[in-house]
């Protein structure tokens, strides 16, 4: 079999904001490869870091320290402007909050075509109306929608003008920032199989970002569990979501709601404590607990989550 291409790395990116003698550590001391091809889902409460992770990957903030590497090359790196924007091009976002990532003066075949405007992908603008007219069919919306302006579309339907926006430019790589997070349930399922076949058709690679664990493992190969800045637990949807091994995992997994009253009822939140279990002051780094599936923890509680991935076995 052969190997799997790496598209991204992500080696030991750390991102404080200072706040007057304050300093945040929004993002500290993250690592993970996303491979050509996957959804690599990331997911944590509000205030997590997920969003900071998406948006210093694509150089939106400037990282405090650590590497970003897409397709083998520094993305902070990269000081010319061909280069710049060549990498602006494979790699783009969708945003979370569809009523505010869209210039609300701008017609939706303006907002669509900037990209390929700035990427000169166009020869004029009889072709320019037709590639917009065309993406916007691929999201599910008609080519007469082109000439309307944001406000005149209800909140799934900005959504996927979104999407056409990122996808204009033929990139390889999304970053996703809690794209369904804004829609009611039943247009949050439209825009996650919008997605999933979007992936097919274009051989997309997805750095998904939500609130939703059971979302997440819908539609990624691989998940991310950040907590304060840090990721904790890393591996394959299916093991992460039905063998987790840090407590925050299981914590979040038991607050995902069960769509039947008497199950829920009887349910009990598995409590998280912080305080005893990443800021007792000791030196934690990744481990490989299971093969593809890590847990951050010292090299004293390596043989605890041994013990706790054995017991699914029995």
């Amino acid at each position: 079999m052969p190997e799997k291409k790496k598209i991204l790395e992500v080696k030991h990116l750390k991102q404080y904001f200072k706040n007057g003698r304050n300093v945040t550590k929004a993002v500290d001391d993250v690592s993970f490869d996303i491979y050509e091809g996957e959804t690599f889902g990331l997911v944590g409460e509000s205030g997590s870091g997920k969003t900071t992770t998406g948006r210093s990957i694509l150089q939106l903030y400037k990282p405090t320290s650590g590497e970003v590497l897409f397709e083998g090359k520094n993305v902070a790196d990269l000081k010319s402007r061909t280069d710049r924007l060549a990498f602006t091009r494979d790699a783009q976002m969708i945003f979370q909050d569809p009523y505010a990532s869209l210039n609300p003066r701008m017609t939706v075949e303006d907002i669509i075509a900037e990209g390929l405007d700035i990427h000169h992908l166009v020869k004029n603008k009889a072709e320019r109306t037709e590639r917009v007219e065309e993406l916007l069919e691929t999201v599910g919306l008609n080519a007469s929608h082109a000439s309307r302006f944001p406000h005149e579309f209800s909140g799934g339907q900005r959504q996927r003008i979104g999407i056409a926006r990122a996808l204009a430019v033929k990139p390889k790589f999304i970053v996703a920032d809690e794209p369904i997070s804004a829609l009611d349930v039943s247009i949050q399922a439209q825009v996650v199989n919008l997605m999933i076949e979007l992936q097919k058709k274009r051989g997309l690679t997805y750095l998904f970002i939500a609130h939703d664990l059971s979302m997440v493992k819908f539609i990624s190969d691989r998940i991310g569990v950040m907590h304060f800045g840090k990721l904790l637990e890393l591996g394959p949807a299916d093991d992460v979501y039905d063998r987790p091994l840090h407590d925050y995992t299981k914590s979040l997994i038991s607050a995902v709601p069960i769509p039947d009253p008497e199950v829920e009822r009887d349910r009990t939140r598995i409590p998280y404590d912080a305080q005893k279990e990443e800021m007792d002051g000791e030196k934690r780094s990744m481990h490989e607990i299971r093969p593809g599936h890590f847990v951050r923890c010292s090299d004293d509680e390596v043989k605890h989550y041994e013990e706790v991935a054995a017991s699914y076995e029995n």
